[in-house]
């Protein structure tokens, strides 16, 4: 799309209603997410007051995203330090912060998927959060053997029947077994 000097008006009605005055037609939310990715500017006016109310929107576009999304990438932990911030001092600059923030990812954003691309071969953090899960559980289960393996040892150690070692049964089941055997004859 080509860059304009002027943004797109979009009217919001009180009918919660989007008009896109470029297009004279109404849009939906996910219309304005798609101006979004596309780097469209825009503003959203109120149709009566013309108020601006592009960052309502825009809030309404991640509340949703957030909501029914299947891509959420806002924590909670981080909604809840960013809303403490409110009534503290430090909101005066936190968007600032956060602007800059952001405009610094997306600029190394290229970087960052090159650099965990060297590190894991692809770029896909599900598939290495999986990967990792695996190797984790093999892990676990190899030091499960071992001190499973150990316990054995130090049992044998211990034990004057020798009964932990592999194959033999313990003193208590071989008697039970030689009385089984000898009712059955």
């Amino acid at each position: 799309m080509a860059k304009r000097d002027y943004p797109v008006i979009i009217k919001k009605y009180s009918n919660r209603r989007l008009y896109d005055t470029q297009t004279s037609s109404y849009i939906t939310l996910e219309d304005v997410k798609k101006m979004v990715t596309q780097g469209v500017e825009f503003e959203v006016r109120d149709a009566k007051t013309n108020d601006d109310l592009t960052r309502q929107v825009l809030a309404q576009i991640i509340f949703e995203q957030e909501l029914n999304g299947t891509n959420q990438m806002l924590p909670a932990r981080f909604l809840k330090q960013m809303i403490s911030l409110y009534d503290n001092k430090a909101s005066e600059i936190f968007p600032y912060y956060l602007e800059g923030s952001m405009e610094s990812f997306i600029t190394n954003q290229e970087k960052i998927v090159d650099h965990f691309r060297d590190i894991w071969g692809s770029y896909n953090p599900l598939e290495q959060i999986e990967a990792i899960q695996r190797r984790s559980v093999e892990q676990m289960e190899a030091l499960q053997k071992r001190n499973v393996d150990m316990m054995r040892q130090a049992f044998t150690l211990f034990s004057p029947f020798d009964v932990f070692q592999k194959g033999q049964d313990t003193p208590a089941s071989a008697e039970q077994t030689k009385q089984a055997n000898e009712e059955d004859a």
